[in-house]
């Protein structure tokens, strides 16, 4: 048993030590894009178009990771479409937890006529297609990226709020909250003292995951052309061109991707063993 316990300890350091690695770089590419970036990412020079990597025959020194069609540096290019992400992703999935969790928590604990409204109110949303609700609210609020933004938080607050929901009914059956109800507690106390800390370990792993669904929804509205302008430099318009020119250039397309795949596989990874380490039952 003490050995089995060992290993998954040691399988969650390792989980969180990876995926916090790359976050690190991440959140450091973002936030330093114009100082680390070797080039301009919208400078454009058809003369340089195309190049391959570093690593291969043809190269130009200075393009680690070449240029794509029109000359301009792919390494720049993904760098600064981080700081888009990283935007997207820590607002987006911030607002979105705070109004999915608090209604979560609301409709868990009070039950009664609020559980119906919010339970029905969840339903309705759910019936919509993500994807499809989420290009019909950018036509409709405009291209943008405090419009991807809203429309993340109006489509996902649905997850938060059920998962939350469901979480708060068993730790309300526990026997901790009928103590405090016998210790005399209101039961605006008992939420917040007892029942939010137990529940903290789900709403964080499920902030992390929302973060990278939220770099993969800004990454869709990229790739068809519904999210900010195209001359700023973002991961979906990034793939999109590259996908046009995979036979000539293909690491337009694969680094983007990469970066993309990794950070995402990180936010998830990330949740997952933040809520193996803190959670009180797992432990």
């Amino acid at each position: 048993m003490l050995d089995g316990r060992g290993s998954v300890r040691r399988r969650t350091g390792a989980r969180l030590w990876l995926s916090g690695t790359w976050l690190t770089l991440f959140v450091l590419a973002a936030i330093f894009a114009p100082l680390i970036s070797p080039h301009d990412p919208l400078a454009q020079d058809l003369m340089l178009g195309r190049l391959p990597p570093a690593w291969m025959s043809g190269a130009e020194p200075g393009f680690w990771l070449g240029t794509d069609s029109l000359g301009r540096d792919v390494l720049s290019r993904i760098i600064h479409g981080a700081r888009v992400a990283l935007i997207v992703a820590l607002v987006a999935g911030t607002v979105t937890c705070l109004i999915g969790s608090a209604l979560g928590l609301l409709a868990g604990f009070y039950r009664g006529w609020a559980d119906r409204v919010i339970s029905r109110l969840v339903d309705i949303w759910m019936a919509f297609p993500p994807v499809l609700f989420a290009i019909l609210l950018i036509a409709v609020l405009g291209t943008g990226l405090t419009s991807v933004i809203l429309a993340i938080v109006i489509i996902d607050w649905t997850r938060f709020c059920r998962v939350v929901r469901a979480e708060t009914l068993n730790q309300s059956k526990m026997d901790y909250v009928h103590s405090a109800k016998v210790a005399g507690f209101t039961r605006l106390r008992t939420l917040v003292a007892e029942i939010l800390p137990n529940v903290l370990p789900t709403i964080v792993a499920l902030l992390t995951l929302e973060m990278g669904i939220a770099v993969i929804v800004e990454a869709i509205l990229s790739f068809v052309n519904l999210s900010i302008s195209t001359d700023q430099p973002t991961w979906g318009g990034m793939i999109a061109e590259g996908r046009t020119s995979i036979y000539q250039a293909w690491w337009v397309l694969v680094f983007p991707l990469i970066a993309l795949f990794l950070t995402v596989l990180s936010f998830a990874q990330l949740g997952e063993g933040l809520r193996e380490r803190f959670d009180p039952v797992l432990r």
